[in-house]
């Protein structure tokens, strides 16, 4: 049953995007329904899991790999693991979705610019004036995900709009029941069925066959056009001439000559 489901519910983003914030909204509407749940938050658990390690790109991979390994031991056995963490890079991302399975990728996205202004504990601003090394976003890359699960706008969307994203991408993937969250949300979600494999890639394959075909004879129109004209044309020169040769008094005359 999808009551004994266990997922990851992995979100990444830059620091202040509201990952955690999120993060708390939907365990607490996960409890409702008697679900078992965790959050990961790298704020509170950094010091058991890795310290002793920098900020170095392999360290904060090594980081998120441990963190990933403590959320694979919750969702094996049955528990919604919910992970509110920067993890700038797609390797350590992308090992955790094969190890785990169960693994929903939320995509946390805010721009720099808005990040720095309702920025509250003035780390960006430290960052920005050399204050604080190795800052992800300022003097550090962040890798967004290619195909999250969820992408949440958190400068524009709510964080109740962000969580229905988040509810329907679990109906979706079978992690989480109709009745479940009809409890959470107060109404009757549907549950949008997903591609066969290999359904998306033979679609758009079908499409660009046909595209192309109308391209090809859309393109030989105008060539049709000017080849027809061009032809029309040329007969009508010679046409002209015929007539305007045809009560010649020149040649006539030669005849005549010859024939003396």
């Amino acid at each position: 049953m999808a009551s004994n489901t266990g997922f990851t519910l992995w979100l990444t983003g830059m620091s202040g995007t509201g990952k955690s914030t999120i993060a708390a909204y939907i365990a607490a509407r996960l409890r409702q329904v008697g679900r078992n749940v965790e959050i990961l938050d790298e704020g509170e658990v950094g010091e058991a899991l890795w310290s002793g390690l920098g900020d170095a790109k392999e360290d904060r991979i090594t980081s998120v790999r441990r963190l990933g390994y403590v959320a694979n031991l919750l969702t094996r056995n049955g528990v919604a693991a919910l992970v509110p963490c920067v993890s700038p890079y797609k390797p350590g991302r992308e090992e955790n979705r094969r190890a785990i399975g169960r693994y929903v990728e939320v995509y946390v996205d805010c721009p720099t610019e808005k990040l720095i202004e309702r920025d509250s504990t003035g780390r960006y601003k430290k960052a920005l004036n050399g204050e604080i090394p190795n800052f992800i976003g300022i003097t550090e890359p962040y890798e967004p995900p290619n195909s999250p699960e969820v992408t949440i706008h958190s400068d524009v969307e709510e964080v109740e709009d962000g969580a229905a994203k988040i509810f329907q991408s679990l109906l979706d993937l079978g992690y989480m029941s109709t009745e479940e969250l009809k409890i959470i949300t107060g109404k009757k979600m549907k549950a949008n069925p997903l591609p066969a494999k290999g359904e998306k890639a033979e679609k758009p394959e079908k499409a660009e066959k046909g595209g192309a075909k109308a391209r090809r004879a859309e393109e030989a129109k105008p060539a049709a056009k000017a080849a027809k004209a061009d032809k029309g044309t040329k007969a009508r020169p010679a046409t002209r001439a015929a007539r305007v040769g045809k009560p010649a008094p020149a040649a006539k005359k030669t005849v005549k000559r010859k024939a003396r």
